[in-house]
C-alpha cells in the first residue's frame, strides 16, 4: 500500500493562503466529524489507498487534500464529494426548498408576518451552507410578505438583495425581484420609477432575445397599474393584449390569476365592465383554488370597483367589505387602509357620510396632510374598524406610503366638507390631495382634483385662482401617458 500523504496535499499557509487554510481546517473538521460518526478508525478510513497518518494530519488542518483523496474519503463516508468539501448536501438543498414551498404556503394562507419568521429562517441557514440559490428564495419571500405588511423599505432592500446575489445570472432570474422592486416603489406613489423598472427590463429581455414568456408576463401584469394610476390607458391596454396573447405559454395558474386581474383594470376603464367582471371572476376561482386570500382579498377589491362603477353601491359595500376583513385578518395593513378608501367613497356616494368620514381619518393621522377633524359639521362616528386592523400609526397612509390612496383620502374629505358647506376645510383638503398626487404623476386624479379645485374656487367668486387651477388641471389631461413616459418599450415576437 502507497502512502500518499506527501504527494497529496501541501501543508497549509504556503501555496494555499489564508483562504486554502481555512477550507483545509474546515474539510479536516468535516472529515473527523463524519469519521467519528460512522464509528471508523483513521486506519478504517484510509485503506487501502491512504495511510492512518495521513488521515491523521488531514483532520488537524495540516494537509489540503488533493481531489482524488477526497473522492475516496467521501465515498467510504457516504457522502457526495460536494457535502464533503463545502459542506453543503444535496439533502440539504432539498429541505431548503421544501422549507421554502412551506413559507409561501404560509405567505398565501396566513399572516404575512408568520410567514416571515419561515423566510428568515431559510435564508439563515441557506447562508451559514453557502446555498446562493435558496437564500435567494428566501430573500424574495421577505420582499414579498414586506409589501403585504406595507413596510416598502424593507421590502426594496430584500429584493435589491436578491438581484445582488443572482448578479451573475440571466435577466430572467432576476425578474421576480424586479417586479418586487417596481410594486413597491408604485405602493410608495413613484409611479415613474416603477414604470421605469419595468420597461427598461421589457426592453432588456428584448433586446438581448431573452423572450422568456414567464418573465415578460411578470412585467407586463405589472406595468398595467401604473400605466392606469398615470393616465396612460393606451400603454396598459397594450400591455394587457401582449399579457393576454403570452399566457397560454405559461404554466403558473398564479400568475394568469394575477394577469386577468390587471386585464381587468384596462377593461374598466374602457366602460366593458361585464367583460372586466368576467376576468375577476377567473382570477377569483384560480385564487380560491390556489388559497391566496391576499389576492382574493383583491379580487373582491376589484369587483367591488366594479360594481361603483356599475352604480350597483349596495354588492360593491359588500365586495369591498369582505376585501378588507380578509386583508385585516392577514395583516396586510397597507392594502387594508387602500380598499378603506375605496368603500369610504362607496359609503359617501350611499349618503353615509358621517361613517366614511370616521374611516378616512384614522387612515390620515400619522399624514403631515391631515385634514381638520369632522369637516361635515356631524356628530362624531366611531370608526368602521376591521377586526384586527393595524392602529393608525401602523397602518396610516402617507406621502411615502399609499401616497395615491392618501390623496384619495383627502379628495373624499374635501367632497363631503364641500357637500356640507364647509369651503374652507374642502379647499384645504383639496389642496393636500394635490401636493400628494403631484408627487406621483397621477395625471387623471390630478385633473379631476384641480376640476374640483377650480369649481370651489369659482364659486368663491375667486375667479383668476379658479382659472388657474382649471390651467393646471388641462396641463395634466393634455396628453395623458406622453407626457411624463418615454417612448414604449419594443414588443416581443408573438
Amino acid at each position: 500500500m502507497a502512502d500518499r500523504s506527501a504527494g497529496d496535499g501541501r501543508t497549509a499557509g504556503t501555496a494555499t493562503g489564508a483562504a486554502g487554510a481555512e477550507s483545509t481546517a474546515e474539510i479536516g473538521r468535516r472529515v473527523l466529524r463524519l469519521r467519528t460518526e460512522r464509528g471508523f478508525t483513521q486506519r478504517q478510513l484510509a485503506e487501502p489507498a491512504y495511510t492512518a497518518a495521513y488521515v491523521s494530519t488531514l483532520e488537524a488542518g495540516k494537509v489540503r487534500p488533493s481531489e482524488a483523496a477526497l473522492r475516496h474519503l467521501a465515498d467510504r463516508l457516504g457522502v457526495s464529494y460536494e457535502e464533503l468539501t463545502t459542506g453543503r448536501s444535496p439533502r440539504d438543498a432539498t429541505r431548503l426548498r421544501a422549507a421554502v414551498t412551506d413559507a409561501r404556503r404560509a405567505l398565501a394562507t396566513g399572516a404575512a408576518e408568520d410567514a416571515a419568521v419561515l423566510f428568515a429562517e431559510v435564508r439563515d441557514e441557506a447562508e451559514r451552507l453557502g446555498f446562493a440559490e435558496e437564500r435567494s428564495a428566501a430573500l424574495l419571500g421577505l420582499g414579498d410578505c414586506a409589501l403585504e405588511t406595507g413596510d416598502l423599505t424593507v421590502a426594496r432592500d430584500h429584493f435589491e438583495a436578491v438581484e445582488g446575489l443572482l448578479a451573475g445570472e440571466p435577466l430572467p432570474r432576476r425578474i421576480p425581484a424586479i417586479r418586487g422592486r417596481a410594486v413597491a416603489h408604485l405602493l410608495a406613489g413613484e409611479l415613474r420609477y416603477s414604470c421605469y423598472l419595468l420597461e427598461s427590463s421589457i426592453d432588456e429581455l428584448n433586446a438581448s432575445g431573452l423572450h422568456d414568456p414567464y418573465a415578460l408576463l411578470l412585467l407586463y401584469t405589472a406595468a398595467i397599474a401604473p400605466y392606469m394610476d398615470m393616465g396612460a390607458h393606451a400603454r396598459a391596454v397594450r400591455a394587457a393584449e401582449l399579457a393576454l396573447a403570452l399566457a397560454p405559454s405559461v404554466d403558473d395558474p398564479g400568475l394568469i390569476a394575477r394577469m386577468h386581474r390587471g386585464v381587468a383594470r384596462t377593461l374598466i376603464a374602457e366602460g366593458r365592465t361585464a367583460e372586466a367582471d368576467a376576468s375577476l371572476a377567473k382570477a377569483q376561482e384560480l385564487y380560491e383554488q390556489l388559497r391566496i386570500h391576499t389576492d382574493l382579498a383583491h379580487c373582491h377589491w376589484m369587483r367591488g370597483y366594479v360594481h361603483a362603477q356599475d352604480g350597483n353601491l349596495e354588492r360593491a359595500e359588500r365586495e369591498l367589505r369582505t376585501a378588507r376583513d380578509m386583508l385585516a385578518s392577514k395583516r396586510a395593513a397597507l392594502f387594508t387602509v387602500q380598499v378603506e378608501v375605496e368603500l369610504a367613497d362607496v359609503l359617501r356616494r350611499r349618503g353615509r357620510t358621517a361613517e366614511a368620514e370616521a374611516l378616512l381619518l384614522p387612515l390620515l393621522a400619522s399624514s403631515p396632510a391631515a385634514g381638520p377633524p369632522n369637516t361635515a359639521g356631524e356628530p362624531d362616528a366611531a370608526p368602521d374598524a376591521a377586526p384586527g386592523e393595524a392602529g393608525p400609526g401602523e397602518a396610516g397612509l402617507t406621502a411615502d406610503r399609499g401616497a395615491v390612496h392618501a390623496g384619495g383620502a383627502h379628495r373624499l374629505l374635501g367632497l363631503i366638507a364641500d357637500e356640507h358647506g364647509d369651503a374652507e376645510a374642502a379647499e384645504e383638503h383639496y389642496c393636500a390631495a394635490l401636493s400628494l398626487l403631484e408627487r406621483t404623476g397621477a395625471a387623471g386624479d390630478l385633473a379631476d382634483l384641480c376640476r374640483l379645485l377650480g369649481d370651489l374656487l369659482r364659486r368663491e367668486g375667486r375667479q383668476e385662482a379658479a382659472m388657474d387651477a382649471y390651467r393646471t388641471g388641462l396641463g395634466h389631461r393634455a396628453a395623458p401617458g406622453t407626457t411624463t413616459l418615454g417612448p414604449a418599450p419594443a414588443e416581443p415576437p408573438m
